[in-house]
């Protein structure tokens, strides 16, 4: 079994714990505070690198290597956030039906709602079909603070 190595990074939107198992990213979630086996890596190191130039507003994109564990449809899902522009959003309507799947709405916000890695994979550029923020489970202000800082949310 690969070792899973954690490392945490407190970002301007709370502290970030983010895990690698291998040659990949598994996971980066919000947490209150920092677990006790803190196992800092060169991949991790890289993500923490990247995370800091894209709160500082000099990264738009992340070159990291991920390993998303999901169904095949979660992984579908994933897959399409990963092609929504830094500065754009999409509706849980247009990735179903970028999916092909076009009464999927629900499953779609599902599998949004699963991502096990925020940011990187831009659940936070899903929005409601009438351009309304809803379901982010960081919280709807830090995906509002998010979409302000990319410049899609201009309020």
């Amino acid at each position: 079994m690969t070792p899973v190595h954690v490392c945490y990074y407190p970002s301007p939107i709370g502290l970030i714990e983010i895990a690698a198992a291998g040659e990949a990213i598994t996971s980066l979630a919000f947490v209150a505070q920092p677990g006790a086996d803190a196992a800092p890596t060169p991949l991790l190191d890289e993500a923490i690198r990247q995370l800091a130039a894209y709160f500082a507003g000099v990264r738009q994109t992340f070159d990291l290597p991920l390993a998303l564990q999901g169904s095949a449809f979660q992984r579908r899902v994933w897959s399409h956030l990963l092609t929504i522009p830094y500065g754009r959003t999409c509706s849980y309507q247009e990735v179903a039906e970028a999916l092909g799947q076009r009464s999927a709405i629900r499953a779609v916000g599902a599998a949004n709602g699963r991502n096990p890695i925020a940011i990187i994979v831009p659940c936070h550029r899903v929005i409601g079909s009438d351009g309304k923020l809803v379901g982010y489970g960081g919280g709807l202000w830090r995906k509002e603070w998010l979409l302000h800082h990319e410049g899609s949310l201009l309020i």
